[in-house]
């Protein structure tokens, strides 16, 4: 699924961002990426995006190799992943169930397949009465959840999520976790930074990435 080897990042000015990464997370499995502030774990989730590219080392994510240069891979990667991004994305003025369809753009759906997967999804989420609300009349975490519905409803072989759980009290962090950890299954694995390292229950089969200052460490339980 993902493997980096002797990883690197530096950025332009000079910054190392990740030092000799070294670890491999398998198919079916929910990967917590924890550390503090500035320790590195949005940097590696923007090489999983190919948003970034190694500056030394190897990194394979879905078997394809992440190269600059390599567009039509990095591409193809990117339509088998459902991102969930900190600040959410959302475009007010549109419906929950509007927000949810466009995270399907470009992709090979009917139209038919984009209201199945996001009535679906937005079920899934606890958000199925809420469909045709305006997103900017949703609460924080609702919004939240519309988020994850958008990712989700691509039905993607990998889920990313940056810090979900942010801004969100104990009790809607815990809910939006294990929401998340409800996906792993046979065909999607799961990848979720966070700092908020006293809610990881660390079920069986999951992995914990430890990053400090650019380097990792993994941890699996079970």
């Amino acid at each position: 699924m993902i493997e980096a080897k002797g990883l690197n990042f530096d950025y332009a000015d000079g910054t190392t961002a990740l030092q000799d990464v070294n670890l491999k997370i398998k198919n079916n499995e929910i990967a917590y990426i924890i550390g503090p502030s500035g320790s590195g774990k949005t940097t590696l989730l923007k090489l999983f995006l190919g948003i970034e590219y190694p500056t030394k080392g190897t990194l394979e994510v879905l078997s394809q190799p992440i190269i600059k240069g390599q567009t039509v891979g990095i591409r193809n990667i990117r339509k088998m992943i459902g991102p969930v991004f900190q600040e959410f994305r959302l475009i007010d003025g549109r419906t929950a169930m509007e927000n949810t369809m466009l995270g399907m753009r470009f992709l090979d759906f009917s139209p038919k397949q984009l209201k199945d997967n996001s009535n679906k999804a937005l079920e899934v989420v606890g958000l199925a009465d809420k469909k045709y609300s305006l997103v900017e009349n949703l609460s924080f975490g609702e919004r939240q959840r519309v988020a994850i519905a958008r990712a989700v409803a691509r039905k993607p072989a990998l889920i990313l999520a940056d810090e979900p759980t942010g801004n969100l009290d104990k009790d809607n962090a815990l809910n939006i976790l294990k929401l998340l950890a409800s996906f792993k299954s046979e065909n999607t694995s799961v990848i979720i930074t966070t700092h908020a390292t006293h809610l990881i229950n660390g079920e069986k089969g999951s992995v914990i990435i430890r990053m400090d200052k650019g380097y990792v460490s993994e941890e699996r339980i079970g």
